[in-house]
């Protein structure tokens, strides 16, 4: 790979001010566009089945826009525009993108490339019965979208990875591009016919495989404002050498940022004016876009994030479900948040010092206020002595 020479310089602090705010979390956030905004500007915002406060891809628009209601953030990404306008579109699709991700339905084009990867792939996990696939075809063509379990059944057993010969169908026709997922009822998948739900003028498989990576790669830079290779890559889950076959025809220009140690690229519309405005105070997901990339969040932030949930209780250091604490621009914090009726229970909180403090009480509080909890519960403060400041401060709000 060849990379013209760099044109800008950045330091550590102004690459970690553009990140913020490409991500939403540095400036005035555009309420106007609310959670749909939020999609397009991420351009893709994970999903996962923990909820403790509320599930991340509720957490998501949560951290940028404030105490959006929950039942509006749904309604944003699965509701369609409205019956009698024209056209009847909807403003979001599932795919495999970063992970199992919901994303905005102007980038279906641009994940043909995927669908042809899955079309070719010689071997899955789960057993397909003859015939099942073309049945699941046929009951969607004539009942019109359904669930997995209005399709027969999502699971063989009450185990979550053995899956029916439904669900394994209806899941390869949504990886092939031929079925889609647009809405989602109680949390259940909705699926439908991709030639049914996705707009016509959408509905084509027409870029070829470098044109679609070179507009994901473009993308991923916009959302993340300024990234290595490997960050752009990880954004869609591409592989490095395909980052590199498209880079320099991406948009984005090649810049090099103090202390990283690697080659960067950044959006130029980025570079174009120093980020200022106000910060956002807030816990985040682990599944947030700001901190998807473990190597990266340590680079820019200082700061060691890994999702516990997975790991034995016994082995866990901050927490089943440990939230990062974002003030000023930095990472001051985590906590383990859990709900008891009308209480938010902070069963580990980590600090980084006293001035720390009041930000952890603020996210605390406006977390709470969100899900409805009146009350706020500390258990265990990782510094001791922090504990009776964080108490007072909460009592203060």
């Amino acid at each position: 790979m060849t990379t013209a020479p760099p044109t800008t310089d950045l330091s550590a602090d102004e690459a970690r001010r553009i990140a913020l705010r490409a991500q939403g979390f540095l400036g005035t956030p555009d309420r106007r566009a609310g959670v749909r905004g939020v999609l397009r500007h991420l351009g893709a915002v994970q999903l996962d089945t923990i909820s403790v406060l509320a599930r991340s891809h509720e957490l998501i628009p949560y951290a940028r826009l404030g105490a959006v209601g929950r039942r509006s953030v749904e309604a944003a990404y699965w509701t369609t525009t409205p019956l009698g306008a024209s056209p009847e579109r909807p403003h979001a699709f599932e795919y495999w993108s970063h992970a199992a991700c919901i994303l905005p339905i102007e980038e279906w084009p641009h994940f043909a490339f995927r669908r042809r990867a899955y079309r070719s792939r010689p071997h899955w996990n789960h057993q397909l019965p003859d015939g099942t696939y073309e049945q699941v075809i046929k009951q969607l063509r004539t009942e019109g979208p359904l669930t997995a379990t209005e399709l027969g059944g999502a699971k063989k057993t009450s185990e979550w990875w053995d899956w029916s010969g439904t669900k394994v169908a209806v899941e390869r026709a949504l990886m092939y591009g031929e079925v889609v997922c647009v809405e989602r009822r109680g949390w259940k998948r909705v699926y439908d016919l991709a030639e049914r739900a996705v707009p016509a003028d959408l509905l084509h498989d027409e870029l070829d495989d470098t044109e679609c990576v070179r507009r994901l790669v473009g993308l991923a830079g916009q959302a993340l404002g300024v990234g290595t290779r490997a960050d752009i890559a990880d954004y869609h889950r591409l592989k490095g050498e395909q980052v590199d076959a498209v880079i320099a025809d991406s948009g984005l220009v090649p810049v090099t940022v103090e202390g990283w140690g690697k080659p960067a690229w950044a959006d130029p519309a980025a570079l174009e004016t120093a980020p200022r405005g106000r910060h956002r105070t807030t816990l985040l997901s682990p599944f947030d876009s700001l901190i998807w990339e473990r190597a990266r969040t340590e680079r820019i932030f200082g700061f060691t994030h890994r999702l516990e949930a997975y790991v034995p209780k016994p082995k866990r250091v901050y927490g089943y479900f440990a939230m990062p604490v974002l003030a000023g621009g930095r990472l001051v914090g985590r906590v383990d948040p859990a709900r008891e009726g009308s209480t938010l229970v902070a069963r580990q909180v980590t600090v980084d010092g006293p001035k720390a403090v009041p930000a952890v009480a603020q996210a605390l509080v406006e977390a709470a206020s969100w899900v409805d909890c009146t009350d706020i519960r500390v258990e265990r403060v990782d510094s001791p002595d922090l504990r009776e400041p964080l108490v007072k401060a909460l009592a203060d709000l």
